[in-house]
């Protein structure tokens, strides 16, 4: 019998494999979460080939401290499809879709965020090109409400900009919000990294790729989660992770220095000769020498980004930890992505509680 994982809680195990998991991360989401859960199990009660018991709703505490957990107790209770995974902290938006995918058991599985901006009744029509062949169905935004000029604009660069920067052919103006077959949905539990940005790993996994349009909605309730520092943060690890182009432009920057330091020797040679008075001074030395450094200090930073994301990975540390519940009696979770989930045609466990991570 497969043991419980530490911070799971889950109903009794259903007789049959979920063929929908939907996987939806909280962050101080409580005056949010009552009704993104009403129009998700609507959606999915209604959904044409799939019976509601053959769903299943993980969600992902990330570390709330607004009564989230309580609110995420309360549907526990109320609903044997759904199961909660609570982290010991908050560890970022990607690393808790990494823990919710590591539970989910469904042949399909669905990332939603749970503050409503998108759509849980577009599950529906994301189901349907999953049933017509496609391995990974991304929802595309169409237009963006609720949301200032700026970070609509910075987002629109932010795509282009990764998609020139590394050869993912990353999908323009998808968020999170997408469904995965379970053979993409093994490729992403199977790549540990630390810092991690889900959708470059979706497109770095390949498979067959389509794309459904919507509008996305203001937030429910509450305020964005999404602070500038961690959208920038999330960039930088988006760049550092599928792309070498920054340590590749302090090799060009430095051959461009290097020549022009060059071309520069006879011209001031030539020019000191003929008794010229310009490059003379100290002034234009220290100019140099302070644009040179700046330079310098810049890569400088390029390569620590690039080191410290090193050490991060040889220490091994979990992705994540889960708070142990009172009905558990393993230990805390560990670092190793769950076992590949069960045939369709065999009993399986609780995969809400099955083994055990930023933008």
């Amino acid at each position: 019998m497969m043991a419980e994982t530490p911070g799971c809680t889950a109903h009794a195990p259903p007789a049959r494999r979920p063929v929908l998991s939907v996987v939806a991360p909280v962050f101080d989401e409580a005056a949010a979460i009552g009704e993104f859960h009403r129009r998700l199990i609507a959606a999915l009660d209604h959904l044409d080939d799939i019976s509601p018991d053959r769903c299943e709703v993980v969600y992902v505490d990330d570390g709330s401290t607004d009564g989230s957990d309580a609110e995420l107790a309360a549907l526990v209770d109320a609903d044997p499809r759904v199961g909660v995974v609570t982290l010991s902290r908050n560890f970022g938006h990607q690393v808790a879709i990494t823990a919710g995918l590591d539970r989910s058991g469904g042949d399909a599985v669905v990332i939603i965020d749970s503050d409503l901006q998108d759509p849980p009744e577009l599950i529906a029509e994301l189901v349907t090109q999953w049933r017509l062949g496609a391995q990974v169905v991304h929802a595309v935004r169409n237009e963006r409400r609720g949301e200032s000029r700026f970070k609509v604009a910075t987002a629109k660069w932010f795509y282009r900009g990764i998609r020139r920067l590394t050869d993912l052919d990353i999908q323009l103006d998808a968020g999170d919000y997408r469904l995965l077959d379970r053979q993409v949905v093994e490729v992403l539990t199977s790549m540990r990294e630390r810092h991690r940005f889900v959708r470059g790993m979706v497109a770095w996994a390949g498979f067959r790729q389509v794309c459904v349009a919507y509008d996305r909605s203001a937030r429910y309730a509450g305020t964005t989660k999404y602070s500038m520092g961690r959208m920038v943060r999330l960039a930088i690890n988006a760049v550092t992770s599928f792309s070498f182009v920054p340590l590749q432009l302090a090799t060009l920057v430095g051959f461009l220095v290097a020549t022009a330091a060059l071309v520069a020797v006879p011209i001031v040679i030539v020019a000191r000769a003929l008794g010229s008075p310009f490059l003379s001074g100290q002034t234009t030395v220290l100019l140099v020498v302070l644009g040179l450094g700046g330079l310098q200090m810049m890569f400088l930073g390029v390569i620590g980004e690039y080191v410290g994301r090193i050490v991060e990975e040889v220490k091994a540390r979990p992705l994540y930890v889960v708070v142990p519940q009172e009905h558990d009696d393993a230990g805390p979770v560990g670092d190793e992505p769950p076992d590949a989930a069960p045939a369709l045609d065999k009993p399986a466990g609780d995969n809400r509680a099955r083994h055990e991570e930023p933008s």
